[in-house]
């Protein structure tokens, strides 16, 4: 580890965490509320205030679970210095402005994941990666999609045959009410399974600096600033990504979208609940597809699908790329 550094480098880096946090709520503001807004039960400039309050209060309802598993699960605690964390978050940051820039939904989460490694890595080799903790990060790119599929597949058809009876008015009523709740449900699991990825880092960060004492733990204070941030971002928006997420993909009615939110609300609480930091980009963008596929298969426009999938496939090894070069510039100007 560094010697402990002084509180203005200290300040700064954690300015970095929060910025990366901030971006991470920007980046994935369509997660909650392409689906809302697709569907015109609301206005984008009052769906982000819904989606950013429910963010915001998620640390009532969740443990620091995924916060743990950040800090201490994906490259060895003894590994971590500044240099590290200041590589991986500009490894995140970068990943991450440059699919927003594009419009793509790529997973903020695995960006940060990727940093970690890419960095750890660049210090101390193939040994730095806690790969029991990684390989169930990695299990869960594949995962929390199919799941989000699964279930949205299935809450189509529960939904279907309990309607079956009733005008396609009533439903379409029925379900702008619920939609409400299922917007919330999930945007209170994106902001309980995102924002601790930062908290991790800001802990781990001041664990390696000697600020927690002999025992790893999550300031409440930490807790706090990082659901803030992840709140403000939602607030700013992410235009780009709520066309690509809520009308290029499939064409979405009030019922298919309180299905893809509940799906992926699903997902997201049994990860947060279990430690496991999933992509809730994944999670909805698989969701989406499922009550698309549900109608029929030519419903979803498989080819803009395809291209998510891809960025999904490249965005740990190019956010570990950029973290391993940042850390090695940042060794050769010292």
């Amino acid at each position: 580890m560094d010697a402990t550094l002084g509180l203005p480098v200290l300040v700064i880096l954690i300015a970095v965490a929060l910025l990366f946090d901030f971006l991470n709520g920007l980046h994935d503001a369509a997660n909650s509320i392409a689906t809302i807004v697709s569907t015109r039960v609301l206005r984008p400039q009052y769906a982000v205030f819904w989606a950013a309050f429910f963010n915001f209060i998620a640390f009532l309802v969740f443990g620091l679970h995924v916060a743990n598993t950040i800090g201490t699960g994906i490259i060895e605690p003894s590994v971590v210095d500044t240099t590290v964390i200041f590589a991986a978050l500009i490894g995140a940051i970068v990943w991450n402005l440059i699919t927003w820039g594009l419009g793509i939904p790529s997973s903020s989460s695995h960006a940060l994941i990727g940093g970690l490694v890419g960095a750890g890595m660049a210090k101390a080799g193939i040994s730095a990666a806690v790969w029991s903790g990684l390989s169930k990060t990695l299990l869960a790119i594949v995962l929390s999609p199919l799941v989000g599929f699964l279930l949205a597949l299935l809450l189509v058809g529960i939904v279907s045959w309990l309607s079956v009876r009733s005008t396609p008015f009533a439903v379409d009523r029925a379900f702008r009410i619920l939609q409400f709740a299922s917007a919330s449900l999930y945007s209170l699991g994106h902001g309980g399974n995102d924002a601790q990825k930062t908290m991790g880092i800001i802990a781990v960060l001041l664990y390696s600096q000697g600020h927690l004492g002999e025992t790893f733990e999550i300031p409440f204070w930490v807790v706090l600033a990082c659901q803030s941030a992840m709140a403000l971002g939602t607030l700013m928006g992410g235009w780009r990504i709520v066309r690509t997420m809520g009308l290029r993909i499939t064409k979405l009615t009030p019922m298919q979208g309180f299905c893809a939110e509940t799906g992926g609300a699903v997902t997201l609480f049994m990860a947060t609940y279990l430690g496991v930091p999933v992509s809730t980009t994944h999670t909805i963008t698989g969701a989406i597809v499922g009550v698309g596929a549900a109608r029929r298969l030519s419903a979803v426009r498989w080819n803009v699908a395809s291209s998510i999938v891809y960025a999904w496939v490249i965005t740990i090894p190019a956010s570990a790329a950029v973290a391993a070069l940042t850390y090695w510039a940042v060794q050769i100007l010292r």
